[in-house]
């Protein structure tokens, strides 16, 4: 697992609780050491482009420093009983879809736990996340572009300098690069006012083509499981 044991024992907990009775109870394995998935990242790059480092005002590089910051376990929290099952359907189809790219299954549950909360977080439709994902990445966690993008998500190096404590290699963890990739996503749909098309030509650095944000659109399109 990602990150400190204890976290992970929590979020796998909240998951265990949550679903009992709805799915089976999973028995993580280890993952693959950093070493190694490196290596495989390196054999198949990533498709991704770069986000371009631009100027960020005070105020701004404040509000996405405390965005970052202070990684919770990412249990979901319901408001009623039908919105825990909707959840529960969702990660179960979900996992399913997913089950080829993650074969390991307590893997797979924790990342998509993670995706469906740091997109809601960022305010970030979880289909959108996901499709981000799979054209960035092809869901590979220590994927590196040409350019030095890292991870899930691509997260160019420059934004642990930027609104983190500098170290890009904390990029290859689960929870801190969707962090940072949701955050930044939030940012530029922000910037753009709304328009999610130009929004996410800026994350890929290639801003005004439209390439990029039909391939998200069209992968978002397969993770709409409702």
């Amino acid at each position: 697992m990602d990150g400190v044991p204890g976290a992970a024992l929590q979020r796998r907990g909240c998951l265990r609780r949550m679903v009992a009775g709805a799915l089976p109870v999973l028995v993580p394995r280890a993952l693959p050491t950093l070493v190694g998935g490196l290596a495989a990242a390196a054999a198949a790059p990533a498709r991704a482009g770069a986000q371009i480092e631009e100027p960020l005002s005070d105020a701004v590089r404040h509000a996405l420093r405390a965005a970052v910051e202070q990684l919770d376990p990412p249990e979901p929290v319901f408001a009623t009983p039908e919105a825990r099952l909707a959840y529960v359907h969702w990660l179960t189809r979900a996992s399913w879809q997913l089950r080829r790219r993650k074969p390991e299954p307590q893997a797979r549950l924790d990342f998509l736990q993670t995706v469906w909360y740091e997109s809601r977080r960022a305010g970030l439709d979880t289909a959108l996340v996901l499709g981000l994902i799979e054209v960035e990445s092809a869901f590979r966690k220590y994927a590196i572009s040409r350019a030095g993008a890292r991870g899930y998500m691509q997260v160019m190096p420059f934004w642990t300098r930027l609104i983190g404590d500098g170290d890009p290699d904390k990029l290859f963890h689960l929870q801190t690069n969707l962090r940072y990739g949701c955050v930044i996503l939030r940012h530029y749909l922000d910037r753009e006012r709304g328009d999610l098309f130009l929004a996410l030509g800026r994350y890929n650095g290639s801003r005004g083509r439209a390439a990029y944000p039909n391939a998200v659109f069209a992968a978002e399109r397969r993770w709409r499981l409702a």
